[in-house]
């Protein structure tokens, strides 16, 4: 069927329909990944967007069961080039057509997809619709449309209710932003024991399952809306070892004074290139934000720059000082995207086991990391 995508600037492109027909309104944002269409559309941090591939062929691998970021699609809209309709792969159950339609989403084919993103970058990320609306009418949708805005997207897409997986190593408390399955996996291949919490958990809460460590996950929005998350946070500072990933990274900042804004078009795909600072060496990292760390908020007595972004020289990490507490705006859990910087995971078991130790020898923690 014949569909537009119009931006809010008046820009409209004509293409065609798959998923289901009908119009949505969302976020336009684009991202560079090659593959991982699939983990892309199930990840939470893209809750009330609409995601553009900037990969001309999408779908050609078609869905499979296992590379699900959480338990359906989480995006509003998806746009793409050229959509197959014939996937060749040997894990496929469906085609990326007929899973949209299952869940509801509308997606649109045919278009020019780099204009678009050249549009983005130039412009700014902006709102738009997908329509199959014959007689849509842009002029008359248009201050709805500027209006969109999504309300506390984290507390849409946070579980409900406290998830435990067994486990014999370190147990790790995990506050749900928006989590890709991905980062439990991740530590339950480490054999960790964990307690997955809804984000607006109480600190007493999460430190009354004596966890050895907190992790801070990913999530969608702009991460000064969270104000109760972020007091949560203070709480839990230099209580027990903490590692952040993406809005968990920005939620850490915000507790401790720093100050975030939104990137003009934001970081989304599977091959930005990030350089840890200590080791001097440069990783591809999987990343999806729009939002980063203003460097001179930092109060540079606590907390140092671990991580830069190559491209455009962001804050890509942090490390605390005083505090066992370490964050990182990309995914290194990836999925999609490689796993070079799966490291942290592992300097997040050295930073428990260190805690620990020293605990056990002197009652206090002495540092930073």
């Amino acid at each position: 069927m014949k569909a537009i995508l119009a931006l809010e600037d008046g820009t409209i492109f004509h293409g065609n329909s798959f998923g289901i027909d009908g119009e949505v309104i969302g976020e336009i944002v684009f991202n560079t990944g090659m593959t991982g269409y699939q983990e892309v559309l199930t990840d939470p941090s893209y809750c009330g967007q609409i995601v553009a591939m900037t990969y001309p062929l999408i779908g050609n691998y078609g869905i499979n069961l296992e590379d699900m970021e959480s338990s359906k699609p989480q995006v509003r809209g998806f746009i793409v080039r050229e959509l197959c309709s014939n996937p060749s792969n040997w894990r496929s159950v469906e085609t990326l057509g007929a899973y949209l339609k299952k869940n509801n989403i509308i997606g649109i084919e045919g278009i020019d997809t780099r204009e678009l993103t050249r549009i983005l970058r130039d412009k700014g990320t902006m709102k738009g619709i997908i329509s199959t609306d014959v007689n849509f009418n842009f002029d008359a949708r248009v201050e709805e449309i500027k209006a969109y805005v999504t309300e506390m997207p984290v507390y849409q897409v946070t579980t409900r209710e406290v998830i435990h997986y067994e486990g014999s190593g370190f147990r790790v408390a995990l506050l749900d932003y928006g989590i890709k399955q991905n980062i439990i996996r991740s530590l339950l291949k480490r054999n960790c024991e964990v307690y997955v919490f809804p984000a607006w958990t109480k600190a007493e809460d999460i430190l009354a399952v004596n966890p050895d460590g907190i992790m801070l996950s990913n999530g969608p929005g702009d991460p000064k809306d969270c104000k109760d998350e972020i007091n949560t946070i203070k709480q839990l500072m230099g209580k027990k070892p903490i590692f952040g990933i993406c809005l968990g990274h920005q939620l850490t900042a915000l507790a401790n004074n720093a100050d975030t804004t939104r990137l003009k078009y934001g970081h989304r795909g599977c091959n930005h290139p990030v350089k840890d600072i200590k080791k001097d060496l440069t990783y591809i990292t999987s990343q999806n934000h729009g939002y980063t760390i203003v460097e001179d908020s930092l109060d540079k007595n606590r907390m140092e720059v671990s991580h830069i972004n190559m491209n455009d020289g962001t804050i890509e990490g942090i490390r605390y000082k005083d505090m066992p507490v370490f964050t990182v705006q990309f995914h290194p859990e990836a999925s999609p995207g490689p796993a070079d910087t799966a490291y942290l995971f592992d300097e997040f078991m050295e930073l428990m086991k260190k805690f620990k130790n020293q605990l056990c020898q002197s009652g206090n923690w002495n540092g930073g990391i």
